[in-house]
């Protein structure tokens, strides 16, 4: 019986990796620009990390986390609180007032797998952390834009704000007076928290509790004074930057932690699961988990699975890795010195291959053409002799003599020269 990988957890292999590198590489210039340093964490925290900042009543705390129940640890659901502990652990406040921060990385939750979503999932998470100005929030989503823009996505971005500890409780009662006048009708899950987290009804995916809340209180009538001016700058600061957006007053973020400004990118091109980045601020989770008082932070996290589809799906063909040469050795003479070229042609930062099986040259011809090499140069016996082997362009068919006199370190950098100017 052949062993396969768990249900959810999905192997990313070597020809969907480009497009992974891409996202990664894309990220890290992008955030470079905007002062954003990275920071690498572990993916086993300590269960009550998770329990104190995503909330114990959330579906994630409830149902979705591995847990290792008699040591107390957790494989991490997301990567907001991981992050958060580490700038609270490693005194990240008193180095500079405004940090910001990603990290990259998988994330783990017990939950149906579907498209772009898996038990073992990858995210990319931004956050920035000691600023409290509006302009902080509609800098963050423009990079949210720009960079989804510079990998050519078409998405469009959502906001709302989900108001403070001041202005949510009397929302909050509304809601509930209106959601019971609908209980029997809400969904199982709805019911079960419409008592203990009534903002998760508003986001709920059934089309029966969707047409419910469609005139349900809106968070945004409920404002006090502060979150409302909040919320006007940071559409006056979107509009400065030309980041286009939508209001939706019924996007709530599933965590427990967030307030204020909320928003979301979305995708028509992938379902239901239209997200592929979401976030928002966080003003009072810091303290909350042990840190400075009063310490604000605002983030999000971008779904890797549903990028490389978006992706995928945007792009017309795949265009293949190309290696730059192949050498083609036939017998055991050829085998040794092609073997040394290689080497040096590698340490030059060219993309060399060999077969080693010293097959006939039909073969080896063949296995150059899945390398899709530019570049194919025989060497055998006859060509070690007489010190010149043969330079096929793979492209034109053209062949040339290539001179053997020199060590193999002067003809790789020969070879490197042919390369760069062909």
């Amino acid at each position: 019986m052949k062993i396969k990988a768990i249900n959810g957890f999905k192997d990313i292999l070597p020809e969907e990796v480009a497009l992974w590198r891409q996202l990664e590489t894309t990220a890290r210039e992008i955030f470079r620009c905007f002062g954003v340093e990275e920071i690498r964490l572990p993916i086993l925290e300590k269960t009550e990390l998770f329990a104190r900042s995503i909330g114990g009543t959330t579906d994630i705390v409830e149902k979705e986390m591995y847990s290792f129940t008699d040591k107390g640890i957790t494989l991490r659901p997301e990567a907001t609180a991981s992050l958060l502990r580490a700038y609270i652990q490693h005194g990240f406040h008193v180095r500079q007032p405004v940090q910001r921060l990603f990290t990259i990385g998988p994330m783990f939750r017990h939950e149906r797998p579907q498209k772009g979503r898996q038990r073992q999932f990858h995210q990319i998470d931004i956050e920035i952390i000691g600023g409290e100005e509006p302009a902080i929030d509609a800098e963050l989503m423009a990079i949210g834009q720009l960079f989804l823009t510079r990998l050519n996505l078409e998405v469009s971005l959502e906001i709302n704000s989900l108001g403070c500890t001041r202005c949510r409780p009397g929302f909050r009662k509304s809601l509930i007076q209106y959601l019971n006048d609908y209980k029997e009708q809400l969904c199982d899950d709805c019911k079960r928290r419409l008592n203990s987290n009534p903002l998760r009804v508003l986001d709920c995916k059934s089309r029966t509790c969707k047409a419910l809340v469609q005139d349900a209180p809106s968070i945004l009538d409920s404002l006090c004074d502060d979150c409302d001016r909040h919320f006007s700058t940071v559409q006056e600061h979107l509009d400065n930057l030309g980041v286009v957006y939508t209001l939706n007053r019924f996007m709530v973020r599933g965590l427990d932690y967030y307030c204020r400004t909320t928003f979301e990118f979305l995708t028509s091109d992938l379902g239901a699961q239209a997200a592929v980045a979401a976030g928002g601020r966080y003003d009072g989770l810091i303290e909350q988990l042990g840190g400075p008082k009063n310490t604000p932070g605002i983030g999000f996290a971008m779904g890797m699975e549903r990028l490389t589809l978006l992706m995928e799906q945007q792009q017309k063909e795949t265009v293949p890795v190309r290696a730059n040469i192949f050498v083609a050795a036939l017998g055991e003479a050829a085998i040794k010195h092609g073997s040394s070229l290689i080497y040096q042609l590698r340490k030059l930062g060219l993309r060399a291959d060999i077969d080693y099986k010293d097959r006939s040259l039909k073969a080896q011809m063949k296995q150059a053409g899945r390398t899709n090499a530019r570049f194919t140069l025989i060497i055998g016996e006859q060509e070690l002799e007489q010190q010149k082997g043969i330079l096929r362009n793979m492209d034109t068919k053209e062949q040339t003599p290539f001179p053997l006199l020199e060590s193999t370190e002067h003809q790789a950098e020969q070879l490197r020269q042919l390369i760069r100017t062909s």
